[in-house]
């Protein structure tokens, strides 16, 4: 079970566990065919429509989805989600990031940011060669970097602080 979200409108349950999708309690009877890895064909009340898979983000469970010629923004909650949100703990995943540390050692190749600078989550922040691979280490958060603790050409241990956010 499902509760989900099209363009921030009131959330709806859908149940995928049985041979049909079940909405809001009710049978979804339609013909879904997949035609490539990101799009689909769907007849629903005799009607066709073509849908498309633009972005598809597992881990916050969202996905942006263009069916016909409208995109739509879709969030998902899974029963954990629901079960957290009942227990008063959905905001536990809300913690403050203060650092950004190395997930491997290596050496630092580039750096984009310097003290002050503003960030949002996924800027690049600086690029960490490892094993003969270019790491590119992004920001976790939006924030504003208080201190960058590295320098290029520098190598650095695994769980070393590179940079640390206000």
């Amino acid at each position: 079970m499902f509760r989900a979200s099209v363009n921030d409108q009131a959330p709806f349950e859908i149940d995928f566990s049985g041979d049909q999708p079940v909405l809001n309690g009710q049978p979804l009877t339609w013909d879904l065919a997949r035609l490539n890895d990101r799009m689909f064909h769907i007849l629903y009340q005799n009607r066709s429509y073509t849908a498309e898979v633009l972005d598809l983000n597992p881990t916050e469970k969202t996905a942006t989805i263009k069916i016909n010629q409208s995109i739509h923004q879709i969030a998902l909650k899974d029963r954990f989600d629901l079960l957290l949100e009942q227990m008063g703990m959905s905001t536990a995943s809300l913690t403050k990031i203060n650092d950004i540390k190395a997930p491997m050692p290596g050496l630092i190749l580039s750096l984009s940011v310097q003290p002050g600078d503003t960030v949002h989550k996924g800027d690049t922040v600086l690029i960490l060669e490892a094993m003969k691979m270019e790491n590119v280490i992004k920001s976790p958060t939006d924030g504003t970097i208080k201190t960058v603790r590295i320098s290029r050409g520098q190598t650095v241990e695994k769980n070393q602080v590179l940079v640390e956010f206000s």
